[in-house]
């Protein structure tokens, strides 16, 4: 057993005041933090990453599995004849009870199929049906961001009228909040604050609540699936060639876009502005959800669009920098992929944020060339003509306007998104195993590399005590433990936070007693830490850090992996673990290597995820509630019994 001591204590590189810090203990990151890209090396380690992330993103979304396509029970009205173009006023409905608006742009002549563009506008005031004061007119006309006053009115329509005239059916639709979509209100969509008390219950919840964070339900959910039938709506359309559609936005709207490139097939070329950047990830509640940029960004997100083209836009706004930090990889990403002329930048930082008429020139030669449009992309962009709000709403007295801000509808909403995934998961419950590896947040092959560094020394009569911490190398952790050595070691280690030291090194098992992660300073024991001004929105938190209960769980995997990797190789690994501490443990336990762990003592516990009324809780587990909150995770512990 001396040996065994002398081998432990010369896999030391450090002494334990130089021992590396654990990350997981400085400030927490948000949105507003580094997120560089590092592109894998070949295509092959790109497929696997690419994989994982896109699982990552619609797990984030609510989107996995992905709900029932419900008729759209299209409504198509109010035709307005634009010599050159016409537009029409639209509403589907994406989920039962709630409708899509938008604008329809159609070419006056087509010949044969004609490429389709999804249009989703971002952050501009009143969307759709935007005017401009003559203040910003005036600032947009001295700058140059635009030549002709009346298009300066409303750019957004601008880009839909030029890219109709260029031969392309554009669907130009609503965020949720703004011009014709009502139902969820511009202020509970897009500057939620508190939460609602009246949201919060275990049967009937509302978006932000504990119950749609445990379900994975957020606005930002709900836009990507609005995006995702919007993409059905086109792509049912006669005229359109489902093989030539396109998607560009800016601001969020640029967020929709590359959300939607990344999350389904079927765009052919998209071109987001002022939004693909490895600074500002996205401002808004609509464009942040629980899980999604946890170890992942917007540029990666934008690469899952490889090798289809992909086109970008700066300005003077958090895309600045993107010329260095962030398009180069992407480039290299692109020729990786066998495709380097297929990216490409406007870099126009002169320019506040916008999606300006220099911006729209790039994109409509991006499209007449990716999407091979009927006419060319024009050397001057024409005058449009800017519809007025009477002229583009789809609610009229013919099709009554449905009730504003219907919590009601709210609820139903939910319960609808609920009930649809947990039929699909009950026809195929590997869905659960899937989505369990992004809600742990690490997979075993992800555990680490890891390393023993002691602090004190101790041997006693029977065994050997050891106090320090393992390192892990790749993920910048480390775990505090005490470990106990016996001198007539059988080759089995014993993982506990539930006593039985004694005993277990009477009978020649090693014993390791970790003291998992706890969250520094979170000023109360029923609320962890979160990112300041987080609007009491567990997106701007948990989209960003794993949450304590995962990084528990990562102590428990880095712990096995020491264990499991160490020279000398351990006969079987027993875990044990407090009643307090089954969750972590369990979640951990789903995704050790088969065989790794020989026996797990789980005690039953009558915690459950379901119970948590604070989204701040220590053990708030995002989605936890959808696929099938505790017993579900325990069900699917890769031990031993």
């Amino acid at each position: 057993m001396r040996q065994l001591l002398l081998l432990l204590a010369s896999t030391l590189s450090l002494t334990a005041a130089e021992a590396p810090p654990d990350m997981r203990l400085g400030k927490l990151k948000d949105l507003n933090g580094y997120f560089p890209f590092n592109p894998p090396p070949t295509r092959e380690a790109w497929d696997a990453r690419a994989a994982q992330v896109r699982r990552q993103l619609l797990v984030a979304l609510g989107l996995h599995p992905l709900p029932e396509k419900t008729a759209l029970k299209v409504v198509t009205h109010g035709r307005v004849d634009c010599g050159d173009y016409s537009v029409e006023r639209v509403f589907f409905e994406s989920m039962p009870g709630y409708f899509v608006t938008g604008s329809l742009y159609r070419p006056a002549k087509m010949e044969g199929k004609v490429p389709a563009v999804l249009c989703p506008h971002g952050h501009w005031n009143n969307g759709r049906f935007l005017r401009q004061t003559e203040g910003e007119i005036s600032s947009d006309l001295r700058s140059g961001g635009e030549k002709m006053p009346n298009n300066a009115i409303n750019p957004l329509q601008c880009r839909c009228a030029t890219l109709a005239r260029m031969g392309c059916v554009v669907f130009f639709y609503d965020m949720i909040g703004y011009a014709d979509s009502m139902q969820l209100s511009y202020e509970l969509a897009h500057r939620f604050k508190q939460q609602r008390t009246n949201m919060i219950s275990a049967e009937r919840w509302g978006l932000f609540s504990p119950q749609a964070e445990g379900h994975l339900q957020s606005i930002m959910g709900l836009q990507a699936w609005n995006g995702i039938r919007a993409l059905d709506f086109v792509e049912s359309l006669p005229e359109v060639d489902a093989a030539r559609i396109g998607v560009t936005g800016a601001s969020g709207g640029g967020t929709q876009t590359f959300i939607t490139g990344a999350i389904d097939p079927r765009p052919a070329a998209i071109f987001p502005c002022v939004m693909v950047s490895t600074a500002m990830q996205g401002g808004c509640t609509c464009e942040n959800t629980s899980l999604l940029r946890v170890e992942t960004s917007n540029v990666e997100f934008a690469a899952l669009f490889a090798p289809k083209p992909l086109g970008m836009t700066t300005a003077n706004d958090w895309t600045k920098e993107m010329a260095t930090k962030g398009f180069p990889e992407l480039q290299r990403h692109y020729a990786t992929m066998g495709a380097p002329e297929n990216v490409f930048l406007h870099d126009r930082t002169e320019f506040p944020h916008n999606y300006n008429l220099h911006s729209r020139m790039a994109m409509y030669k991006w499209f007449a060339k990716h999407l091979k449009t009927p006419q060319p992309a024009p050397e001057e962009e024409k005058e449009v003509k800017i519809l007025t709000k009477e002229e583009a709403t789809v609610w009229t007295a013919e099709h009554p306007a449905p009730k504003a801000d219907d919590a009601d509808l709210e609820r139903v909403l939910l319960q609808h998104w609920k009930n649809d995934a947990q039929k699909k998961i009950a026809a195929r419950p590997q869905i659960i195993d899937e989505a369990l590896s992004v809600l742990a947040g690490r997979t075993w092959d992800r555990a680490g590399a890891c390393e023993w560094i002691v602090d004190q020394k101790e041997e006693k009569p029977d065994r050997f005590v050891m106090t320090g911490w393992v390192a892990n190398r790749t993920h910048s952790e480390r775990v505090a433990a005490t470990w106990h050595y016996p001198k007539n070691w059988n080759s089995r280690v014993l993982l506990t936070t539930a006593g039985g030291v004694d005993e277990a090194v009477a009978a020649g098992t090693a014993v390791c007693v970790p003291a998992l992660y706890t969250d520094p300073a979170p000023g109360t024991r029923e609320a962890a830490r979160h990112v300041e001004g987080d609007r009491d929105f567990g997106g701007f938190t948990h989209g960003y850090n794993h949450s304590p209960l995962q990084r528990r769980a990562h102590d428990v995997l880095t712990l096995l992996t020491f264990i499991k990797n160490h020279e000398r190789k351990p006969a079987a690994i027993e875990v044990r673990a407090t009643e307090n501490d089954v969750p972590e443990f369990a979640l951990s336990l789903t995704q050790a290597g088969d065989g790794v762990v020989a026996k797990a003592v789980l005690p039953a516990t009558g915690f459950r995820f379901a119970s948590l009324t604070n989204f701040r809780a220590p053990h708030m587990l995002p989605g936890a509630l959808k696929y099938g909150d505790l017993p579900a995770i325990l069900a699917r512990v890769k031990a031993g019994k």
